[in-house]
């Protein structure tokens, strides 16, 4: 009698620890969840953005055609990015596109003075800023829930129960220091 006790004693034990670390592992997940989330918002406005930015550039530089179209691709690509390692790739070239696009403005003072350029160009800045502060955020969610579910003992149950590693939105290597600088903003 007394060894049935404490074996089913033991075992309800051992099923509150597995689910106090399944209950961590979801927890964990869902905060990685929100966090792209809130990155996904911040892009999506960056994506709408982005064609009335063209328009506005298209008036005062319609024969820079290649740098209009480059952009116009990099944010389609960005668009239907289907992973976050695809996800952060696209944005990398629409981050390179938008540079060059910048750059462009500079030799059209009309444009540079245009108040709907301006204003566009700072509510890019200000989405730039944002999407970083997003990032930070989610790659900071997802390193304490791949922490979690690679710590022993979670890393036993997590693959059974479905915790797949969560992939970190990054920046190639080459585009770091260009993508960390965002866009300038010049009066």
């Amino acid at each position: 009698m007394e060894f049935s006790i404490v074996f089913l004693g033991l075992i309800v034990l051992i099923g509150l620890f597995v689910m106090t670390i399944y209950n961590r592992l979801v927890a964990l997940r869902q905060t990685t969840r929100q966090a792209w989330g809130d990155i996904d918002v911040q892009l999506k406005q960056r994506h709408d953005l982005v064609p009335n930015l063209v328009e506005t550039v298209k008036g005062y530089a319609s024969h820079e055609k290649e740098t209009l179209e480059s952009v116009v691709k990099a944010r389609q690509q960005a668009v239907d990015a289907s992973s976050v390692k695809d996800l952060a790739a696209a944005e990398n070239v629409l981050s390179g596109a938008l540079r060059q696009l910048f750059a462009l403005s500079e030799s059209y003072p009309d444009l540079k003075a245009n108040e709907n350029f301006l204003s566009l160009q700072n509510e890019l800045a200000d989405l730039e800023n944002k999407i970083a502060a997003a990032r930070r955020f989610f790659n900071n969610a997802v390193s304490e829930y791949n922490t979690a579910r690679e710590q022993f003992p979670a890393v036993v149950l997590a693959n059974s129960f479905g915790f797949n590693e969560a992939d970190f939105f990054e920046v190639a290597a080459n585009e770091r220091a260009a993508v960390n600088a965002g866009p300038s903003v010049k009066f």
